[in-house]
């Protein structure tokens, strides 16, 4: 039977009179990757947050490790949050630093490591994401696909336990969408972890997943495998994969 890393139990958010989420339950599988899809402003970037604590349920409960972060202090949260790495949609790498820079942060801000040891890992890790080189350059220097590479990089840099992306190939052509979904397979083995995926690039997604979560309307609609998800009978499920005005989802 499956591990289970993260869970999401009975969970509800609002942002003001907006509900996000109305008892929503999902379970994250421990060495997988699980995508969430689901309409834009579903939440779906919200259940990021939630699992590393930058968000907290209006009520519910979330357990990493089977441990109630809801319940946990700030300093518990950011022990919490050094065991999870977060690629942003937009990679959020500060102008100003090189590459190399961009990529040490983690481990300047979070470990006592040498300045030869921490160069040394930025270098394989960047070499890893098929950026060997790079360190000296800065982010207006490379293409978006490299930038987005680089916020992997420095998302994986710690070898964390998990790995949470959002929108990894948002606006890229269809080869670098490749080059990227590759490179999240290629970091989960590395790592031996576990990553969560929000997208809408659902060939991406077909590329990647060992399971699918669509968010719809506040919960979880359909849950399983690739193949259990492509032939779901939901007729909500069907009529997104297929991109159709007609159905149940309103247009």
């Amino acid at each position: 039977m499956a591990q289970v890393w993260a869970r999401l139990d009975d969970v509800c958010v609002r942002y003001g009179p907006k509900i996000v989420m109305q008892n929503l339950s999902l379970d994250i599988v421990e060495g997988a990757i699980t995508c969430i899809i689901g309409l834009s402003g579903a939440g779906k970037s919200t259940i990021l947050r939630l699992l590393n604590g930058l968000k907290k349920p209006d009520t519910g409960r979330v357990f990493v490790h089977g441990e109630d972060i809801t319940t946990m202090r700030e300093s518990e949260l950011i022990d919490l949050r050094r065991t999870i790495g977060f690629a942003f949609q937009f990679s959020a790498l500060f102008d100003s630093l090189s590459i190399g820079e961009n990529v040490a942060l983690p481990l300047r801000e979070h470990t006592k490591k040498p300045a030869a040891e921490i160069k040394k890992i930025v270098s394989e890790t960047l070499e890893s994401v098929g950026l060997a080189h790079v360190e000296d350059r800065y982010p207006a220097e490379l293409s978006g696909g490299m930038v987005k590479r680089a916020g992997f990089a420095r998302a994986v840099v710690t070898n964390p336990q998990a790995v949470l992306y959002d929108e990894p190939t948002t606006g890229l052509d269809p080869i670098i969408t490749h080059v990227l979904t590759d490179t999240i397979v290629k970091l989960r083995r590395r790592l031996n972890g576990t990553a969560v995926v929000v997208s809408h690039d659902l060939d991406s997604i077909y590329m990647m997943a060992d399971y699918i979560a669509m968010l719809f309307e506040g919960a979880i609609v359909a849950y399983g495998t690739v193949d259990e998800i492509r032939r779901s009978p939901n007729p909500i499920v069907q009529q997104f994969l297929q991109g159709s005005e007609v159905g149940p989802i309103p247009i």
